[in-house]
Parts: C-alpha cells; sequence; structure tokens
C-alpha cells in the first residue's frame, strides 16, 4: 500500500459520549444530532449512505437524501423499478449511515423497510421542484443507455407532454420507510478508543448499551 495512504490518519477528540449522555428515545437522539450538524452547517446532513443486498447475497451500497423523520422511522424516495427498488423487493432490509466529519460523529440505522403510502408520496413529489418531477420520468433508473443525449431528448419530450399541468407522480416512483430496530450512535475519540452507544429495539421498548470500539 502507498504510504501516502498508509499514513493518512485523524485524531480524533472534540467530544465524548456516554450512555448517560443520550436520551432514552434513539429518534429524538438522532433529532439532536441532527440538529447539531445543521448548526455545524455540515454539508448536506440529510445524505446518508443505503446499504441493500443483492439476490445474491451481495453487498450494495450508494449515497441517497433523507426525506423524512418521525416515531415510525426515516424515509426515503427512489424509483421503485431501481437496483435498489429491486433489491428492497426481495430483501426489504436496510442500513443507513451518516458521517458527520465535521463533528466526527456517526450514526448507523438498521431496520426493515416499507413502501410509504401513496397519499404521502404523493404529497413529498408534488413538493419537489418540476425539474425534478420531470426527471423521475426521464430516468429508467439503473438501466443502461446509449448515451446522455437519450436522456436529454426524453427531457424535452416531458416537457413538451407536461407544458400545460402539473407532473403527476410516476406510478413506479416513491418513498420507503426504514423501521428502526437497531441504532448506533459512533462519537470519534482518541487512540481510536472511540465510543460507541447502541439502541436496540426489544418488545416496546429500547435498550441503550455500549459497544467496544
Amino acid at each position: 500500500m502507498p504510504s501516502a495512504i498508509s499514513d493518512l490518519r485523524k485524531e480524533y477528540s472534540l467530544n465524548g459520549l456516554d450512555t448517560t449522555d443520550v436520551l432514552s428515545d434513539p429518534i429524538a437522539q438522532f433529532q439532536v444530532w441532527f440538529n447539531d450538524a445543521l448548526n455545524a452547517k455540515v454539508p448536506e446532513p440529510n445524505a446518508m449512505y443505503v446499504s441493500t443486498v443483492t439476490a445474491d447475497g451481495r453487498p450494495d451500497g450508494r449515497i441517497v437524501l433523507l426525506k423524512g423523520i418521525s416515531e415510525a422511522g426515516f424515509v426515503f424516495f427512489t424509483n421503485y423499478e431501481s437496483r435498489k427498488g429491486q433489491e428492497l423487493a426481495s430483501h426489504p432490509f436496510a442500513t443507513l449511515t451518516f458521517f458527520y466529519q465535521e463533528l466526527e460523529r456517526q450514526i448507523r440505522i438498521e431496520g426493515q423497510v416499507e413502501k410509504v403510502s401513496s397519499d404521502e408520496s404523493d404529497a413529498y413529489f408534488s413538493s419537489r421542484p418540476r425539474g425534478s418531477q420531470i426527471g423521475a420520468w426521464v430516468s429508467n433508473q439503473s438501466l443502461v443507455i446509449e448515451s446522455r443525449e437519450v436522456l436529454e431528448n426524453r427531457q424535452h419530450e416531458l416537457e413538451t407532454q407536461f407544458a400545460d399541468g402539473p407532473v403527476p407522480r410516476p406510478s413506479y416512483w416513491g418513498g420507503y420507510r426504514v423501521i428502526p430496530d437497531a441504532i448506533e450512535f459512533w462519537q470519534g475519540r482518541p487512540s481510536r478508543l472511540h465510543d460507541r452507544i447502541r439502541y436496540r429495539k426489544q418488545a416496546e421498548n429500547w435498550l441503550i448499551e455500549r459497544l467496544a470500539p
């Protein structure tokens, strides 16, 4: 391994985290850390790495934007016929990972995945910029295409088609909700002895425990 890579390291020292520091509800604790990221002006604090599993058991992942948080779970929107949509149809479980470098923090959320209601998908779709709405129609997400020109020609066709009215939501586009059964909060500490506090769902309650770094 080139020394320029192997020698890269950062000492984390901004904060500590203990079981006595966190709220009893992990969703509320997530909101606290998310607001901290907003206040610290972390770029795109809702950007998360969504991990799924392929049909042959291989891990797969990509960056997606979180678009909703509630006691029910964490919501994002995408094309249901995309690669991740097909994987979630076969294996409806996912992990969401947030990394806030400026705060030396990471959050991992694991859980089962379900589609949100059509009404919820419609409401979010109608709030999107018109260009993004048309983009949802343009792209057969994850399929091979010949060139960028294919997308641009299709975009022009759809702009003409929808010129006189609102853009409807495609039936193949909508939201997913990750219903958490485990949420881990990671705080960087010196000498790689990081703090890891995990919540695990047990019946109607959350067990809070410390993990070794």
